[in-house]
């Protein structure tokens, strides 16, 4: 007999919801300047160097590559302690537009980062897209909740802010944002759940419990195992499997042992085989609308270090669409 966790998650499995498309759209975000770090903007070509189109057309999948993402930088107005908030605002700008246009025209979204900050950009493609905005669910692998904003902020870089610009709930904490007058926070974070947290800022933590937003750490996953875990998470954010996911996995969740080329790696994360397996379970509610795949640095570390990410990257992104061990 299955125990009552594993019952909940075979009926996880189990649900459909009505668009289970086979049809798959990559797009490229060759976008570095949400962070300082050279090298990330290399990601997509190297990704797609190491044959996942042709991986992911091996498990069935009609693969659509809509290239790298390419924008003019309007020259904005500096704010304060935002770091190239022009080249953000003008790069996920593009980005929103490309997403919306994949998953209106019936695709599922692969997108290939760049930094985090990008996720400005797809998610925002993939709500507006939707009839309403409680229609998304956002699950975010990382081992950072990148729920700063300017105030909070140590560093200025945008990728540490770019879930905290997506959520309706902080639209007051963020003086006027030129450049960004095409969008508004959209999601709610009800509808938001982490997975891998390990460098979490005391403002973030003081957001994550004042709004209840379901948050996994390493302890979780070490106390329950990352089967429930994933389900819990799953749960949470979309009970009922009626709701567009977008899973937003940045490497740095992986431990930097198994992918030590990414920007801000953090001792004691996932293990790659847990990152797979949450991944095939991410793949089996048939939810999945957006995979946004972003901070992998191939110019961090050395070639074996590159290596070993660039294969973690493959295998990750293989689990999340069907690719069955």
């Amino acid at each position: 007999m299955l125990r009552p966790h594993s019952w909940n998650l075979f009926r996880l499995f189990s649900r459909k919801v009505a668009t289970d498309s086979r049809r798959l759209g990559i797009v490229g975000v060759p976008f570095e300047k949400g962070q300082p770090k050279p090298g990330v903007q290399d990601g997509p070509d190297h990704i797609r160097g190491i044959g996942i189109i042709k991986d992911l057309e091996d498990i069935g999948l009609e693969v659509t590559d809509y290239g790298n993402i390419n924008y003019e930088n309007t020259k904005t107005a500096c704010i304060k302690n935002m770091k190239n908030l022009g080249d953000v605002a003008a790069c996920t700008k593009v980005l929103s537009g490309k997403v919306q246009h994949i998953i209106r025209g019936g695709e599922t979204c692969l997108i290939l980062g760049g930094d985090h900050s990008i996720a400005i950009g797809s998610i925002d493609g993939h709500v507006t897209s939707l009839e309403s905005d409680d229609d998304i669910a956002v699950l975010w692998v990382d081992a950072h909740p990148d729920l700063n904003t300017n105030a909070s902020s140590c560093t200025g870089n945008i990728h540490g802010m770019a879930l905290a610009m997506l959520c309706k709930e902080l639209t007051d904490v963020w003086p006027y944002l030129p450049g960004m007058d095409w969008r508004k926070p959209r999601v709610s974070m009800k509808n938001i759940a982490y997975v891998g947290l390990r460098s979490v800022d005391s403002y973030e933590r003081e957001l994550i419990k004042k709004y209840g937003i379901t948050a996994f750490g390493m302890h979780d996953i070490e106390k329950y195992g990352i089967f429930e875990v994933a389900e819990r998470a799953l749960e949470a954010i979309n009970p009922h499997s009626n709701r567009s996911l977008h899973v937003s996995f940045d490497i740095d969740s992986i431990d930097s042992l198994e992918a030590p080329s990414t920007g801000t790696p953090v001792r004691g994360g996932l293990t790659l085989r847990e990152g797979i397996s949450l991944l095939e379970i991410v793949h089996n509610t048939n939810t999945l609308k957006a995979l946004d795949f972003v901070e992998v640095n191939p110019c961090l570390g050395s070639t074996e270090d590159s290596t070993r990410t660039l294969e973690a990257t493959k295998h990750l992104i293989k689990a999340a669409f069907g690719y069955s061990r």
